[in-house]
């Protein structure tokens, strides 16, 4: 069995890598996590040129018209620089709507903006309940002849202060069930009626708190069905727990990289300190964790993307697996770094609270282990 990169993948892997560590030093990030933005246009623009906002666009509306697994591939690298801004927000809560139910005008419209960078885009999705699921949804969306009037608060929204479009997730209906009575609308972000409040959150990220009062969409707006939504909304879900886990892969290689070169470099009691057995366990747990992530992961990307049966478990498997073990892998770094691991001016603090940022996304392990459970319909 193969498990390794094809020459494709191979070949953006090490690309990106050099990219990043070139226009994407620790400096960067750093000016990110004090810039209202939280996103540097010039990388921004950079990002563009190489063809990564258009990676999963298809070629006729601009993009370069790859997988999942190649998102992925970028994805890990991205968690390894800890690229900050609105990529996963752009490239996957906003395209993936579009792409997967959007009318050919809005396809027409977006997509070759987004593949060149020029429309940052994100989803509201999540509400004071803080709920993923279609229960956790209660903005209201009336009909008023042509358009639809939003009311309503969406909470934990990424990136959404510097959105040129969002996809918001709205109630038009009650149903029989949560799912049912969820429409999809594409927002202009600059509409009257629409106040943004970011939140201060570990991770220094930009999440945006989302007030809607009597803002009008028209109901060419609409993505899909009305009424019929939570089905797009599902499949974006699914695409973004996968980007969560390969974010957190790279995060978690970054931790480990830079905590073993430090065990063999700090010099204690007369030895390097990864020369004691105690450290040494420590970082045997934490490639353990590393690589068990990484599998996992792609095994997830690659369900997904061939609309394997199992997808769904094996994705609620990866997300489970990798908050938890991320977790684990930064805690380490920071018990190995010591009382220096949790100052500012050491780089291993970016990764500990950057890590506790994704696991959060698209649901923790106790959320996806519930999932798991239920398909295993014991």
């Amino acid at each position: 069995m193969d498990l390794g990169l094809d020459e494709q993948q191979e070949l953006l892997k090490n690309f990106a890598r050099d990219f990043l560590e070139k226009e994407c030093p620790e400096s960067v990030v750093r000016e990110m996590e004090e810039d209202e933005k939280g996103y540097s246009p010039d990388l921004w623009r950079k990002m563009a040129q190489q063809g990564w906002m258009g990676l999963i666009i298809p070629e006729e509306h601009g993009g370069t018209g790859m997988n999942l697994c190649e998102l992925v591939v970028l994805l890990e690298e991205f968690g390894r620089a800890l690229v900050p801004g609105p990529y996963i927000s752009t490239v996957v809560l906003g395209a993936v709507p579009i792409m997967e139910a959007g009318n050919d005008e809005q396809k027409k419209q977006l997509l070759p903006k987004i593949a060149a960078g020029e429309t940052i885009m994100t989803m509201a999705l999540t509400e004071p309940s803080a709920k993923w699921d279609a229960d956790g949804v209660e903005l209201e969306a009336k009909k008023q002849g042509n358009d639809y009037v939003l009311n309503g608060v969406k909470l934990f929204v990424p990136d959404a202060h510097v959105s040129d479009q969002m996809v918001v997730v709205a109630r038009t209906s009650k149903g029989k069930t949560p799912e049912d009575g969820i429409t999809v609308f594409l927002v202009d972000s600059k509409s009257p009626g629409i106040s943004f409040e970011l939140l201060r959150t570990i991770a220094a990220d930009k999440q945006c708190e989302v007030a809607f009062e009597n803002v009008k969409v028209p109901a060419a707006n609409v993505i899909g069905e009305v009424d019929k939504g939570w089905p797009i909304v599902e499949k974006t879900k699914k695409m973004a727990t996968v980007a969560a886990c390969a974010y957190l892969v790279g995060l978690s290689q970054m931790d480990f990289d830079v905590t073993l070169n430090y065990a063999k470099e700090r010099v204690q009691f007369g030895r390097p300190i990864g020369s004691f057995q105690a450290i040494q366990h420590k970082l045997a747990d934490v490639v353990i964790d590393v690589d068990g992530s990484r599998f996992i992961t792609y095994k997830a990307a690659w369900s997904l993307q061939e609309e394997e049966p199992d997808a769904d478990m094996m994705i609620s498997m990866a997300k489970a697996w990798t908050s938890d073990a991320s977790r684990r892998v930064v805690a380490h770094g920071q018990q190995i770094h010591g009382g220096i691991g949790f100052t500012k001016e050491y780089k291993i603090q970016l990764y500990f609270r950057r890590q506790k940022w994704m696991e959060l996304m698209w649901g923790d392990a106790d959320y996806h282990r519930e999932l798991v459970a239920q398909k295993l319909e014991v």
